[in-house]
């Protein structure tokens, strides 16, 4: 637990601009991954400058930045690890997330200075294990997401308070236990224990019987589809009681190769939903249909509760498709802003004079506000922004602050 008596909420980022954007929208620590060594190696990931240009903005804000180093080590991989960790010795990220014990022995010889948290690839889902990793020094565990909400409560009653315990509360689902997945290395090559996972538990599958070779017939589950290994994602925003009642010291959102829109929305949400119980349980059960709401507003699975109160069923499966809900659209940060009321800002879609959009705010506050007039960098009016990345002035008809996100909702398709 946070010194405020309330759980701390842990965002991903997949690069510096989103980590400004979870501090500033309501996360309590970062967890990033440096260029080697992690579990999301098709993230943009951070080089050591940008890594410490973001632990500085953190700790500005008095929050905090794990790095992630969760592989599963081969020989091959233990002298670059030694050299990182020199690196990150110098650095000084506040914990570092683990799994392998060869790994772990390094860090504890290089930067023993720094926490060492176990990473939910250990798959932690009894108290003995916990127990087991505090005795070797480590600060905190991360819960296997198999693990329900009672037994996640037996363990914390059967190990130290000072062991921390952190525990996945949003995000995408694995179809294997605790993310220990073999299907992409044998698809692909590409090893999911290694940071390379190609998602095969997303694709449509066929069979085809042994001695028809050629002859693809479908799996069908039912009329609805294919897609049998196609998790719901995970969403607990509406159990906020319950994550506490348990005794959980960090709520975990997954995310690693999310946008910025993503990590706004989920951390700000999850943000009001800590700070409402905490104001008073009323308060918080009053606004469980806004915040399933807001939540909503970012790219999703679908939603379920996973493991916390019981096996998944047959309900927590997307059969018919593998695509995201999109509710919103991403445009861009807003910058810094001029004397005649425009915005600077990186776009990162297109949008256009006239259109109507919304500003959103770190403090819950959401302003639809119209596009009136757009410049590129060099000064000349532009009707729109098609190219990607694209430095352009914006001025809106109310001026964002800096840092507000950008975005446009989704048009509801026509019947």
């Amino acid at each position: 637990m946070l010194e405020n008596g309330k759980p701390e909420l842990l965002v991903p980022a997949s690069s510096l601009e989103v980590l400004k954007v979870a501090v500033v929208y309501g996360a309590d620590a970062v967890y990033i991954g440096g260029e080697m060594y992690g579990l999301r190696a098709k993230a943009k990931n951070f080089s050591k400058e940008e890594m410490a240009e973001g632990i500085r903005f953190a700790h500005q804000y008095g929050k905090r930045v794990f790095v992630t180093a969760n592989i599963t080590a081969h020989n091959r991989d233990l002298e670059g690890v030694r050299e990182y960790f020199a690196e990150l010795r110098e650095i000084k990220p506040d914990a570092l997330i683990i799994s392998d014990p060869g790994v772990f022995m390094l860090a504890q010889e290089i930067c023993p200075e720094i926490e060492i948290h176990i990473s939910t690839q250990s798959n932690n889902v009894n108290y003995e294990t916990y127990r087991f990793w505090q005795r070797l020094g480590a600060k905190r565990v991360v819960s296997a997401r198999e693990l329900t909400i009672q037994e996640i409560g037996e363990i914390r009653s059967h190990i130290p308070d000072d062991l921390e315990m952190e525990t996945f509360v949003h995000g995408a689902m694995c179809i294997s236990y605790s993310g220990r997945c073999l299907l992409s290395n044998y698809f692909t090559g590409r090893d999911a224990n290694l940071g390379a996972c190609t998602h095969p538990c997303r694709w449509k599958y066929y069979v085809m019987e042994e001695s028809r070779p050629g002859e693809y017939l479908p799996v069908e589950e039912n009329e609805r589809g294919t897609y049998i290994f196609n998790s719901r994602d995970l969403c607990m925003i509406g159990h906020i009681p319950d994550l506490v009642q348990a005794g959980i010291d960090s709520f975990k959102i997954e995310g690693r190769m999310k946008t910025a829109l993503y990590v706004a929305d989920v951390a700000r949400t999850y943000r009001q939903a800590i700070d409402d119980y905490f104001i008073s349980p009323e308060r918080y059960a009053s606004r469980i249909p806004y915040y399933e709401a807001e939540i909503s507003k970012c790219t999703y699975r679908q939603f379920t509760t996973g493991f916390f109160y019981g096996p998944p069923d047959h309900e927590s499966q997307i059969y018919d498709n593998n695509t995201y809900v999109r509710g919103y659209i991403y445009l861009g940060l807003a910058g810094k802003q001029d004397q005649e009321g425009y915005v600077t800002m990186e776009q990162r879609n297109k949008f256009s004079v006239g259109d109507e959009v919304e500003i959103m705010k770190p403090s819950g506050e959401n302003l639809t506000v119209r596009v009136q007039s757009m410049l590129d960098e060099y000064g000349k009016p532009m009707e729109s922004c098609p190219h990607p990345k694209q430095t352009i002035r914006v001025l809106f008809s109310q001026v964002p602050d800096e840092m507000d996100l950008i975005r446009v909702s989704v048009p509801e398709p026509v019947e």
